[in-house]
């Protein structure tokens, strides 16, 4: 049972072939599959390197526009300017003392009211009593909403005035005076 010299040599041939298509399947088509992946990795990050050069580029102009947003803002006066909370709440209390005076009402009481800290802002918050009648709260209350440093009003109570019996016609006449309470809440950058 000889074989023939051709069918050796093809046999020879396909054992060459199916040798070469094992060690290509093997070995150099991983490597082949890991080198393309190493390169779309590669081209993965140098395309974010240079997202992070161009960002790292604009920092300065970045850092210049907030500080200009900084002084703008602090130009603004949305805050209370005093150095301490015992200042800030006395200039607070004194502003709206002036301003009910000036619609015509009339002061009852301010009260300051403990400060409470929040991350990088105190809150001053003044308890104020007056009494007046719808028009004088209308301006005092324009007036504090409208004001630089900001002062928002919180928990506003307001109550007619109890009117009063005429002695002479025993009738009861109502008062357009109104009791009006409520919180005045400044704030302030904490000090560093």
């Amino acid at each position: 049972m000889r074989v023939s010299t051709a069918h050796q040599r093809w046999f020879a041939v396909g054992l060459l072939v199916a040798v070469i298509l094992i060690f290509s399947m093997t070995v150099i088509a991983p490597l082949v599959s890991k080198g393309m992946e190493l390169h779309d990795a590669k081209n993965s990050l140098v395309f974010r390197l240079q997202q992070y050069e161009r960002i790292s580029a604009k920092k300065e102009s970045v850092i210049a526009s907030m500080a200009t947003i900084k002084q703008q803002h602090d130009k603004q006066g949305y805050f209370n300017s005093q150095k301490t909370d015992a200042l800030a709440s006395a200039e607070m209390q004194e502003f709206i003392k002036k301003t009910i005076v000036d619609a015509g009402g009339q002061l009852s009481s301010t009260q300051a009211l403990p400060v409470s800290n929040d991350d990088k802002f105190s809150r001053i918050t003044v308890r104020v009593r007056m009494r007046g009648n719808s028009e004088v709260l209308r301006a005092v209350l324009y007036k504090i909403e409208t004001s630089t440093p900001f002062i928002i009003i919180n928990q506003l109570d307001i109550r007619p005035m109890r009117g009063s019996r005429n002695r002479t016609t025993r009738q009861f006449e109502p008062s357009n005076e109104l009791n009006v309470n409520f919180q005045a809440v400044s704030f302030m950058r904490k000090q560093p």
